[in-house]
């Protein structure tokens, strides 16, 4: 929502002041130069990118319009689930989690939790993480490693697409040059003719810089930008994760690797120790009551 104001505010802030000048709004209107400026933009894109990078730009760019995923609520079901996982394994030992790793569908913790079943990456980095250490003879310390390595290279794919977008933005500003360009090859064709015609034609060329700038800082710039802290917000969810299952395979109880997590994650989500106690127990709603 905020990022669909914030292209409006943009935008309203330029025409705005452009027609605060006594501006004529037609002048803006040069469909060839949009063509020039959208049509390059997609072809560097499709350059410079495989299949399956475009369709991770793509998917970047309509999550950057929803809200963020790693919530206060989701942060406090994955402490509850994993607190649930723990305190069984505690009780039963690893080896009775084996099940639960090899077939999540179908597991009493899992089953649960349907956001997180439907989580094609964090569903396997808690199960193959599990299914390590249940298997014996895998020290703490190298299943903390086997993760770190996990969520590194996660994060490094989930960069690629804003490196992609952001290549795009640097390329608008050239872009829109030439497109003013190729509309100064059209001017200079024209000189001799009636200068209405020549100022409307060089009017024409200076859009295309125009529009090459304002797309690249008011618009693409700052989206690829949310897609970063988008990917950061991801890897905390991820390292959070790690912290209590860390902490569990280094001898902490259940309650105090859950606390190693709660304290892991970033201060404007983070619950508050009651709220934490409160959601695990079932003595009411954490998220509500935060």
């Amino acid at each position: 929502m905020f990022v669909i104001i914030g292209i409006v505010v943009v935008f309203a802030a330029v025409v705005g002041g452009y027609l605060m000048e006594h501006g004529n709004l037609k002048v803006l209107l040069q469909p060839a130069e949009l063509v020039v400026l959208v049509g390059a933009s997609i072809g560097t894109l499709l350059i410079a990118n495989p299949m399956h990078v475009l369709k991770a730009v793509m998917g970047g760019v309509t999550g950057v319009f929803g809200g963020s995923k790693y919530t206060k609520e989701r942060y406090l079901e994955t402490m509850k689930m994993l607190f649930e996982l723990l305190s069984r394994a505690r009780k039963e030992g690893l080896m009775a989690l084996e099940a639960d790793s090899d077939a999540p569908d179908k597991s009493p913790v899992f089953s649960k939790y349907p956001k997180f079943l439907k989580d094609h990456h964090a569903l396997p980095f808690v199960c193959d993480t599990i299914r390590m250490a249940s298997g014996g003879g895998v020290e703490a310390f190298d299943v903390d490693q086997m993760m770190e390595v996990d969520m590194e290279s996660h994060h490094h794919g989930a960069g690629i697409p804003v490196a992609a977008l952001s290549t795009v933005a640097d390329a608008l500003p050239g872009l829109g040059i030439v497109a003013a360009v190729l509309g100064v090859i059209i001017t200079m064709g024209a000189l001799g003719g009636p200068p209405e015609e020549i100022g409307h034609k060089v009017a024409a060329a200076l859009v295309g810089t125009f529009l090459g700038i304002l797309l690249c800082y008011g618009v693409i710039g700052p989206v690829a930008g949310n897609m970063t802290k988008v990917v950061d917000e991801e890897h905390a969810y991820y390292q959070v994760m790690r912290m209590i299952l860390v902490a569990f395979l280094k001898g902490s109880p259940p309650t105090v690797a859950v606390e190693y997590g709660r304290r892991s994650i970033p201060g404007h989500v983070r619950p508050s120790f009651q709220q934490t106690e409160n959601f695990i127990k079932g003595k009411g709603d954490g998220a509500a009551a935060a």
